[in-house]
Order: structure tokens, then C-alpha cells, then sequence
């Protein structure tokens, strides 16, 4: 055989074995069509993802948690006033100009309501509820609806703004509820599923791993400085309503309560951020036991070491990380466990603390008089002390919850406004008015729950020292001056008999 016929030979076996190939497809081609996606997708060449090729490792299984955690979250669905009345619609106003008040447009009494939508976690099987401050704060009445679509509503055991938590009950038994886990052994990469109630739609499981541990975002503000931030971040979707859910890890354990998500649009873009349940377990346990949180405090300033911490203080820190001491607070547990300024915090009981908001974690769990390990460094030397933690009135004693001093006057009942409320609406002083029976206050426009701060000229220190000035004032007309929870300020004119 020569090179030309060898040549031919080659290309007669390509044109046979391509006529061969269509002929094939033309075949599969002409087959008569499945009636249905079910057997068209069955039909399929290639189906890699059978149940015998293909399963889902028990450990990474989802279905489990969802399943045993779902219907022990609930939706919680709070009214809050926003303040009543309108401005009147004229120029000069007397009132306003010299007492810096906006008056209601008359008729009065036109109450304004808003609502809070957010998630919650039934705790325990007789009706304990765990969700944000943030959801049910300044809230009238609280309803939550559970999975089933059954219906309560809810009383306030107690809340604690620096951690952004509160407890609630409803009354029934036999609930489903959720177990808190150990966020401490949660790691960084682990299978995370967020649980709520998000843009309205109930009963939302989403899934991520936890992206990072002991985060602070610097959202939670308070008057005394005692917020405590030590997110858990996760990648796990997180919108509007999802607030007070759960994060469970994948054997359905509470690990942390959705708090956050970082976006400047309102909705999820990448991260979330959960009160992990070390803090949460702890601040439930305090509310229910004593209505109020049990803060134990080192009583030291602090910041995280840095190289721009060496710039702004002009020295160098013989430590790479850690939590720098700025200062110690006279009379603090810190003081009487031997801590000095620019000594690095490196240890609580056993375990790292290279950051503020990890130390801050770690402290907070703890109550008045509990004793914390500390490792720290002095001048490059490792040392180890024991501090008392000492309650923010410098004792070691139990904070007893607040009850404000209820108080009446023909048939108008007034209550002293709580510290909390002070401090976030800056007030020195009022009285808050919890009822109203009384038809010449009711005509005039004013609603439960409005902050009486002055009556006329005279500035109200509390519920007791209201009475005695409206006993004072008995059969003139008086000017109501204050505000609402939500911070609007308003006045109203009473004939007093």
C-alpha cells in the first residue's frame, strides 16, 4: 500500500464512523417525547445525583434541626405608641415657643401606633420566651403567634438593653422548646441554621457556618457605658424579622440569639451577628431569678493592643495581642485583684481573651461576688490574679429589680419613670401615667403612657411630687407638659375639680 492510498483509507474511516454518530442521534432524536418533567428528567443521560451515588453525610444534614427546632419559634408582634396628635397649623404658639412643646391639633387623642415585628425561641415547655430588647422595647401589648398558628399574648419578665435581650412568658404548658447549646465549643466554620420570622414569612430556615467568633460592631449603646458586644458572625441569611430567632447548631441547640446584620440598604448582604448563648443563658437565668440582670464588673478601662494603641500612646506594649488595662477604677475589683494601668489581659479562667469583646464576654457572665481567673502580662512577664467582681454600686450584693412608685389623682393614675427610660430620653425626672379614668383628661387627648416632665413652670421630680402639685392646683386650668416613650413631646390643657 502506498502513502496516497494509506492517506484515502484514513479519511473513508472518519466519514463512515461520523455517518455512523448521526444516525445515532437522529434515532435518539425521533423518539417519541415523555408526558412529563418527572420521566423526562428520569430519562436522562447522565443522572450523577441517584440515591445510590449520591447522600448527604449525617453530619451535615439539616433536615434534623430544622425539624426539632421550627415549631419552638415564634413570631412576636409588638404595638408601640409613637406619640398622638398632630402640630397645630398656625404661626405663633406660646407654649412651643417658650417651653419648647409642639401642641396637638385639635380634636385630641388620635393615637398613633407603630409596629415592632421580630422572632423569638420558647425556652422552657411552660412558656418562656427569649428575643431582642430591640423588639419588644417601649411595646403596649406584645402578641406571638407560635408555628401552629396559636395565639397569646405576652407579659414582660424583664429586659437588658446592654446585651440587647429580653425574657417573656405566655401562659401555657406543653410547649415544644429549644435546649441552649455551649456556644463556646461552636468553631469557626461550623454548620449554623438561622430560624425566625423574616419580611412576615414564618416558620424560615437558612443555613451557614459561623464566620467568626466574639465580634463587636459597636451597636448597642448605654448610659453607663456596660453594653457588652461579642457577636457571633455567621454567613447564615438574616433579614428585617429575623431578630430575637435562634442560631442553632446541627444538633438543634441554641448557640446564639440573631441580633444584627451588617448592610446599609436594610436587608442581608453577606453577615449576621447572634448574642452567642453563653451571655444569653445567663441574662435569661437572671431575669427570670431576680427580674433584672446581675452585672459583675472588673472596673477597668480597656482597650485592644495594637500598633495605633503603641502610636496614640507613645510607648511600645510588650505584647503582639491582648486587652490593654488604660485605667483601674478606684475602689473596683480590679484594683483589689492587684491590676495596674498598661498591664495586657491575656486570660479568664482558662481561656484567651486577645480582644475587648471577648474579656467582655467572658465577664459578663459572671454575677456580684463570683471570683474570675485572670492571666495578664506586666512588662512582658505573665502573672495570674483572682478579682471579686463587684456589682456598678461597688458591693458585691444582688440588684434588686426596680418597681416603680405607683400614685393617683382623681382617678388618673401615675407610676416614677424607670431609670432605663431616663437615661435613654435624658430626662432628671417625671411621672409616667399608666391609666386614665378621668373624662377631662381623656377629652383633652392624653394617653396612657405619656411622661408628664412639667406642670406649668414646675418640673416634676416624681409620681408622688405630681399629686402633691395637682392637689395644689385644684380648680385651675393647668398645662400637662412631656412626652411619649418614642421621645415626641406634646402638652395638654386640664381643668382640674
Amino acid at each position: 500500500m502506498n502513502r496516497s492510498q494509506f492517506f484515502l483509507g484514513i479519511i473513508l474511516a472518519s466519514l463512515i464512523g461520523g455517518m455512523v454518530a448521526l444516525a445515532g442521534a437522529s434515532y435518539l432524536i425521533r423518539q417519541e417525547p415523555t408526558s412529563n418533567f418527572s420521566e423526562n428528567q428520569n430519562a436522562s443521560l447522565v443522572n450523577w445525583l441517584n440515591d445510590e451515588k449520591f447522600n448527604v453525610p449525617d453530619g451535615i444534614n439539616f433536615v434534623a434541626s430544622a425539624q426539632m427546632v421550627t415549631p419552638a419559634v415564634v413570631h412576636v408582634n409588638s404595638r408601640v405608641s409613637v406619640g398622638e396628635g398632630q402640630q397645630r397649623q398656625r404661626g405663633f404658639d406660646p407654649f412651643e415657643e417658650f417651653f419648647g412643646f409642639k401642641s396637638p391639633e385639635r380634636p385630641e387623642g388620635q393615637r398613633r401606633e407603630a409596629r415592632s415585628s421580630g422572632s423569638g425561641a420558647i425556652i422552657s415547655q411552660d412558656g418562656y420566651i427569649v428575643t431582642n430588647n430591640h423588639v419588644v422595647e417601649n411595646a403596649s401589648r406584645i402578641d406571638i403567634t407560635l408555628e401552629d398558628n396559636r395565639r397569646y399574648t405576652a407579659r414582660v419578665i424583664g429586659t437588658d438593653p446592654t446585651t440587647d435581650l429580653a425574657l417573656l412568658k405566655i401562659d401555657e404548658t406543653g410547649l415544644p422548646f429549644v435546649r441552649f447549646g455551649d456556644s463556646d465549643k461552636a468553631q469557626i466554620g461550623e454548620w449554623v441554621l438561622a430560624v425566625g420570622n423574616p419580611m412576615e414569612l414564618s416558620s424560615t430556615v437558612t443555613a451557614g457556618i459561623i464566620s467568626a467568633k466574639a465580634r463587636n460592631i459597636r451597636i448597642l449603646r448605654d448610659e453607663s457605658n456596660l453594653q457588652v458586644e461579642a457577636f457571633i458572625q455567621t454567613d447564615a441569611a438574616v433579614n428585617p424579622g429575623n431578630s430575637g430567632g435562634p442560631l442553632v447548631n446541627l444538633a438543634g441547640e441554641i448557640i446564639g440569639i440573631n441580633t444584627a446584620i451588617a448592610s446599609r440598604s436594610g436587608g442581608f448582604i453577606g453577615y449576621s451577628f447572634a448574642v452567642p448563648s453563653s451571655i444569653a443563658k445567663k441574662v435569661m437565668d437572671d431575669l427570670l431569678e431576680f427580674g433584672t440582670v446581675q452585672r459583675g464588673l472588673l472596673g477597668v478601662q480597656i482597650n485592644d493592643v495594637s500598633p495605633e494603641l503603641e502610636e496614640h500612646l507613645g510607648k511600645e506594649i510588650q505584647a503582639n495581642r491582648g486587652v490593654y488595662v488604660m485605667e483601674v477604677n478606684e475602689g473596683s475589683a480590679g484594683e483589689a485583684a492587684g491590676l495596674k494601668s498598661g498591664d495586657v489581659i491575656i486570660g479568664v479562667d482558662g481561656m484567651n481573651t486577645y480582644t475587648t469583646s471577648k474579656l467582655q464576654e467572658m465577664v459578663a457572665r459572671k454575677r456580684p461576688g463570683d471570683n474570675v481567673s485572670l492571666k495578664y502580662l506586666r512588662n512582658g512577664k505573665e502573672l495570674n490574679t483572682t478579682a471579686t467582681l463587684k456589682n456598678i454600686s461597688g458591693d458585691t450584693k444582688v440588684v434588686k429589680k426596680e418597681v416603680p412608685k405607683v400614685n393617683s389623682f382623681q382617678d388618673v393614675s401615675f407610676g416614677d419613670v424607670t431609670s432605663t427610660v431616663k437615661q435613654r430620653l435624658k430626662l432628671s425626672g417625671g411621672a409616667v401615667i399608666n391609666g386614665i379614668d378621668n373624662e377631662k383628661w381623656q377629652k383633652a387627648g392624653v394617653r396612657e403612657g405619656f411622661i408628664v416632665t412639667q406642670v406649668g413652670r414646675t418640673k416634676i421630680k416624681d409620681a408622688d411630687h405630681l399629686v402633691e402639685v395637682l392637689k395644689k392646683s385644684r380648680g385651675e386650668e393647668v398645662v400637662v407638659l412631656g412626652m411619649y416613650s418614642s421621645g415626641q413631646q406634646a402638652y395638654f390643657e386640664v381643668t382640674l375639680d
